[in-house]
């Protein structure tokens, strides 16, 4: 059995600079846990693969393509593979979701 603590997973340098943590990484799939600051955002990008966030805590905007909405705790957000999409906290507290990428990807993401 192995048991992770995000606290204690890799960090990992990540173009948006955010706190991203490697959370598991297989050939099979992906799981990163992102942490948003008051004012932070992910760049819009997109990548080759289907992802998905999962909210942890917090109040964020998620934007894929042309559309934007309000996401909390909780909640789960489909982005289809190659669709534009970012995520932002607007809010006064931290903002934190898993990234799940399954497959995981092969081809590098595209910044827009």
């Amino acid at each position: 059995m192995r048991i992770i603590s995000y606290k204690d997973a890799e960090k990992k340098d990540n173009p948006h600079g955010v706190t991203v943590h490697r959370l598991y990484d297989t050939e099979h799939a992906q799981v990163m846990h992102m942490e948003l600051g008051p004012g932070d955002a992910l760049k819009k990008h997109s990548t080759p693969v289907d992802v998905f966030f999962y909210i942890l805590e917090g109040e964020g905007i998620v934007e894929i393509g042309d559309e934007q909405q309000t996401v909390t705790k909780d909640m789960l957000v489909d982005s289809p593979a190659k669709i534009p999409h970012r995520l932002m906290n607007e809010s006064d507290g931290v903002f934190r979701f898993l990234v799940v990428k399954v497959p995981r990807q092969t081809e590098q993401t595209k910044m827009v």
